[in-house]
């Protein structure tokens, strides 16, 4: 969860590295309304951690700056309640000083209160917001003088500098489910970030998302696809989500576990006897 109670980062990625993982990814919450509006999606409260969540860039610099190889995901960025600019240059900076390793998580969040406190843009069309988000940060990475010009994101010719180290920028990789989700994710992004929980037969789930990117004239090779696992985790399970064709699976301690960062590193350690196997 990326609190000040979890495993300082730098402990964190460089555990995870010398474990054998590929990668760290921290999620995103500025606040949390006090308002109960919008209900908690699984139902229920809101779990404490949510309302103490560190910065996820900075959390992922200390990770960088301990470790050598280690990718850094964010999962998910809410990039919609952040000033693009700003948040383009932090992203870029990141990437910069980490030496190419970043991965951009995002998704249109679910938490309406909080999504209106810090942007302007319609909530009902966050989806259309994403989209033009990643779009125009995308023409801030690549070009020498990038504008960009949509229904909801609209800015002239800009110095922007320096661009990320990788070429084109980092990834961006949408998660977000159900019809529309999918739908955005086959059309523009760079991979779909699904839960596995939620999906009532993965197989299946993942032969439809293959199918609308082809639909979108896209290849679904180059469209990666990261299984957020929410369940319990098996080599049997993993070695089922890799013959899928699955790049990766984020592997956490689960919700019911989120306020127990004392099982975190037995965790790790429990998990990493499973990547020979893989």
């Amino acid at each position: 969860m990326n609190t000040v109670h979890d495993p300082e980062p730098a402990l964190l990625a460089k555990t995870l590295e010398q474990a054998g993982f590929e990668s760290l990814w921290y999620g995103e919450h500025s606040h949390i309304p006090m308002s109960r509006k919008t209900p908690y999606p699984p139902g229920g409260d809101l779990p404490e951690p949510y309302k103490g969540m560190m910065d996820p860039y900075l959390s992922l610099m200390s990770a960088a700056a301990a470790t050598t190889t280690l990718k850094l995901g964010t999962g998910i960025a809410l990039l919609l309640e952040r000033d693009m600019f700003a948040q383009a240059k932090t992203i870029s900076t990141l990437d910069r000083l980490s030496g190419g390793r970043v991965i951009i998580g995002t998704g249109v969040g679910w938490n309406q209160e909080e999504f209106e406190n810090v942007s302007q843009l319609p909530w009902k069309r966050r989806y259309l917001g994403l989209k033009e988000t990643v779009a125009a940060t995308r023409k801030l990475f690549t070009d020498a003088a990038p504008e960009y010009h949509g229904e909801l994101i609209n800015f002239d010719p800009v110095w922007f500098e320096p661009k990320p180290l990788q070429a084109g920028g980092p990834k961006f990789i949408f998660g977000a489910m159900g019809p529309l989700g999918m739908k955005h994710a086959a059309q523009w992004a760079d991979g779909w970030m699904p839960v596995d929980v939620v999906m009532q037969d993965v197989g299946e789930e993942l032969n439809k998302f293959r199918q609308l990117v082809t639909e979108h004239d896209r290849n679904p090779d180059d469209v990666e696809i990261t299984m957020v696992a929410m369940g319990e985790v098996t080599s049997d399970l993993l070695k089922r989500y890799r013959d899928l064709g699955i790049h990766r699976v984020n592997i956490g301690v689960g919700m019911a576990n989120w306020d127990k960062p004392e099982i975190i590193m037995p965790m790790i350690e429990q998990w990493s006897k499973m990547i020979d196997e893989l």
